[in-house]
């Protein structure tokens, strides 16, 4: 196993510096254009002084910023990825957080920057970095200079408070998560990936570094793409996709409006999914377009660098059963406790929590809230060892599949009853005219609101719900939408529906 990233890009330029390793459509970027840039930017690192520092890249979502954040890992420092999506108060946060020495911004972002001279950072542009000259002996130096528990990257999640949360991971962590991805989703040389994710979520790890691993080849997908899936899909065999990795919502949104009448993915024969619930009867669809492509669902958080979980959907699915995320990838463990801390039985619902060398180094200039959630293993009294609670709720179904049952936070008492709303949307989604569902609870009026995308009218839709729920889980309040508010991540954006 590798110890460190930089050596998936440093074994991969020797077998093809000539083969396309990022593009967009328009731009490519070659792995040797990749090495070199890298080392360019790292070079520029040693020469400003700036080393094992957070470094902020503000760019479009292009090859030329997943270059930049090699070439942060190249200069001994770590990558703090933003982007001009993010409300300018979350950006102005986040940078008061890290207070980096550095941004690097390209020709449309620097526009964007005005007042960010205040956190004490420089601003440059990404294309100035590119003129400087490599200096072999300091990158090389660098680079021994290297621990495997070294700082890659800050990667900003929400916070409960309003406040990001800036998790921190390292070489071990990622190479760890990235060694055993590869071999579960069986990637190789010959995968073409398609990227849906922004480039400041984790969720890209998994096409940048197996990209690096085997001299693959990905594709940044615009994101306009994903407001027509007729043009998304178009895009997928223009360039031979073969694997993609994607939010539920975003493959939802290609089934739910009949676009495989139209048009299917002709190479696409990989698909994993994770980050919410896949809606049955949307899952069935894209199984009966593509009988002979794979399946895996995948589940992690962010603190636990990327996904820790999975299940190969090789068996049919019974009509209202969740699909499993099965269990925990290798070198990882899965434990679910009780409101004591104690292990559950019998089937029981218990907090997931994770433990093992996926377990990232907490939250960067946040001691109290690493303190929270990454904490003593409860079961192991003897030595220190840290495991990650989850917020989530998980079960072992009849099968010995891990579960996933809903989030702490989406667990609601209304009228005397805990309530999964998540069970509420599940059933809500298998009623013909039903193609996209969320629901939120408003704990001022308590009353329980559904959203949706489709044809039935909101009195139907009501009724139905009638005959398959007990009374204290029926909505209060429908609201047929034309499309869900999504985040920039392309999950259901349930805040903005609040």
């Amino acid at each position: 196993m590798q110890k460190l990233v930089l050596n998936y890009l440093n074994d991969t330029v020797e077998k093809c510096p000539d083969k396309v390793a990022f593009s967009d459509g328009t731009l490519d970027l070659t792995f040797g254009d990749v090495y070199s840039i890298s080392r360019k930017v790292g070079t520029y690192l040693h020469n400003s002084g700036i080393y094992h520092r957070p470094v902020v890249v503000y760019m479009n979502k292009s090859p030329k910023e997943v270059a930049a954040f090699l070439g942060i890992i190249t200069g001994g420092d770590f990558y703090v990825p933003i982007d001009g999506e993010m409300p300018a108060t979350r950006i102005r946060l986040i940078l008061e957080n890290v207070k980096s020495p550095l941004i690097i911004c390209d020709e449309e972002t620097i526009k964007q920057t005005e007042g960010f001279e205040e956190f004490g950072s420089k601003i440059v542009l990404f294309d100035e970095l590119l003129d400087t000259g490599i200096d072999e002996d300091a990158i090389d130096d660098i680079y021994r200079r290297m621990l495997d528990i070294d700082p890659i990257y800050i990667v900003f999640t929400s916070g409960s408070t309003g406040v990001p949360k800036g998790v921190v991971a390292c070489h071990r962590s990622v190479v760890d998560y990235i060694e055993q991805l590869c071999e579960i989703m069986h990637f190789d040389e010959n995968t073409v990936f398609g990227n849906q994710s922004p480039l400041f979520f984790d969720a890209c790890l998994k096409e940048i570094y197996p990209t690096l691993k085997f001299g693959a080849t990905a594709y940044l997908i615009p994101k306009k793409l994903f407001s027509t899936p007729f043009l998304l899909v178009e895009y997928l065999n223009e360039h031979k996709i073969n694997t993609v990795c994607w939010v539920v919502s975003a493959l939802t949104m290609i089934s739910a409006f009949g676009t495989f009448d139209d048009i299917k993915p002709e190479y696409l024969n990989n698909i994993a999914f994770g980050s919410e619930v896949f809606p049955l009867k949307q899952f069935r669809l894209w199984r009966k377009a593509l009988p002979e492509a794979r399946f895996t669902n995948l589940y992690g958080p962010t603190e636990t660098t990327g996904m820790c979980c999975y299940f190969r959907v090789e068996r049919e699915i019974g009509d209202g059963e969740p699909i499993p995320i099965g269990q925990p990838f290798p070198n990882r463990e899965i434990i679910l406790l009780d409101e004591n801390d104690q292990p559950v039985t019998d089937g029981g619902q218990g907090e997931i929590c994770i433990r093992g060398n996926s377990v990232t180094l907490g939250y960067y200039n946040d001691p109290e809230r690493t303190a929270k959630a990454f904490v003593q293993n409860p079961l192991n009294k003897a030595y220190p060892e840290i495991i990650y609670r989850t917020g989530d709720i998980g079960c072992y179904n009849s099968r010995g599949e891990l579960t996933f049952v809903s989030r702490k936070d989406f667990q609601i008492k209304h009228m005397g009853h805990r309530i999964e709303l998540g069970e509420i949307e599940a059933d809500a989604s298998g009623i013909d005219g039903v193609q996209m569902t969320a629901c939120v609870y408003n704990a001022e009026k308590k009353k329980i609101c559904l959203y949706y995308v489709g044809t039935i009218a909101e009195a139907e839709l009501l009724a139905k719900l009638k005959d398959m729920l007990p009374r204290y889980m029926c909505p209060e309040k429908l609201v047929k939408l034309d499309a869900l508010p999504v985040t920039p991540n392309g999950k259901i954006d349930r805040k903005a529906l609040k």
